[in-house]
């Protein structure tokens, strides 16, 4: 069994690929005013102290180390404060994109596409100052954001996403063979790619149908060495964005994402939108006041197919949509991977034992059966 030093260490040999020289940042949010239990607050302190541990490890692999805790904004998907994008940026590039008018734009997602070109403009000019590579240990996402694709897309930056991450997945999905992850991961997205329409129905009432027509299913692997490569760690799974208004059906939810409902919430999707939300738990209350918040949080954004066969845990949404054969379907932004939909949200949904049919023209395939995933 490998110590949780060596694990830090294959991140930046194995997942990264960090040469001496490189310019490498390590960011972590603080606890802010929420209500935790306490098993949860023991994750997040272990959290920052992981974060910690990554940035020292790190300076034997290269001396231009960057760490940045900041305080945590509450919600997967939305951006980041400023410090993180000067530690990431620069300080000139956010001062400048502050004198243009663009940068309050940013944070808040509510930015047009012109904008987006000049922010991107500005960006691409003074890109050498950014960061090369980026271990993201906030407990709240930033892989949909704007930032995380300003850093990829347009700097050429290494970025690894790991969210709620818990140290016990480090002798998990973070010791799975990558070799091995990579290929499974690349040959589905290939299948996936041939599609048109997707649907999916599970022992729990779950059945969705949805467009993939002219998006693209991305492979997320681990293997994060190339320029602008991103991804999450524990990775595992090929995600795409449907396309808006196509998606129809009923989603069935057992589980938050970190906890088992104790009663199931099922939501009723027409025209790619969560129209109702149907159940008494306490879950479904918190869903209703972030839809009620933005019409967009309401929108089926993403699809996604785990492939780790390391991956076990269903209470932490970070592992669990990897798990070899389950799916997942995210609510919210889905701007930053192909699709059209802009919002400072974006929250995952795993579900078990998934028949998934692929649909084209010429042919109508099953790529799950009851969580079985068909050779591959």
């Amino acid at each position: 069994m490998r110590s949780i030093p060596d694990s830090i260490r294959s991140i930046y040999r194995v997942n990264l690929g960090i040469r001496q020289g490189e310019k490498v940042l390590v960011f972590v949010d603080r606890i802010g005013d929420e209500s935790l239990e306490e098993s949860e607050q023991c994750r997040r302190e272990r959290l920052r102290d992981i974060a910690l541990l990554s940035f020292e490890i790190g300076k034997a692999f290269t001396r231009n180390m960057v760490f940045c805790e900041y305080p945590a904004t509450g919600s997967h998907g939305a951006e980041p404060p400023e410090e993180l994008w000067i530690s990431a940026f620069g300080k000139g590039v956010v001062g400048e994109l502050k004198r243009k008018g663009l940068f309050d734009g940013l944070l808040r997602k509510e930015i047009t596409e012109e904008q987006i070109e000049a922010a991107e403009a500005i960006i691409s000019r003074h890109r050498r100052t950014a960061v090369d590579a980026v271990i993201g240990l906030s407990n709240y996402s930033t892989s949909h954001t704007r930032f995380r694709d300003l850093l990829t897309r347009v700097c050429g930056c290494r970025y690894a996403s790991m969210p709620i991450f818990d140290i016990a997945m480090f002798e998990g999905p973070m010791s799975v063979d990558w070799k091995a992850l990579s290929r499974r991961t690349r040959s589905i997205a290939r299948t996936v790619n041939k599609a048109e329409w997707i649907e999916i129905s599970t022992p729990n009432g779950t059945h969705i149908r949805m467009s993939k027509e002219g998006r693209i299913a991305l492979a997320d692997d681990g293997i994060l060495t190339k320029p602008g490569a991103f991804g999450n760690l524990p990775a595992g799974e090929v995600f795409l964005a449907p396309v808006e208004g196509t998606a129809e059906g009923r989603l069935v939810l057992e589980w938050a994402p970190t906890r088992e409902l104790m009663t199931p919430v099922t939501m009723i999707v027409e025209k790619g939108l969560v129209k109702e939300i149907i159940g008494d738990e306490p879950f479904a209350e918190y869903l209703r006041r972030r839809l009620d918040e933005r019409e967009e949080n309401r929108n089926i954004a993403e699809f996604g197919i785990g492939t780790n066969d390391r991956a076990r845990r269903p209470d932490n949404i970070l592992e669990s949509e990897k798990i070899l054969g389950s799916i997942h379907i995210a609510l919210g932004d889905n701007s930053s991977f192909g699709g059209r939909i802009k919002t400072p949200f974006h929250q995952d949904f795993v579900f078990f034992k998934p028949t998934v049919i692929l649909k084209s023209d010429s042919e109508s395939k099953y790529l799950l059966k009851d969580g079985i995933l068909s050779q591959h």
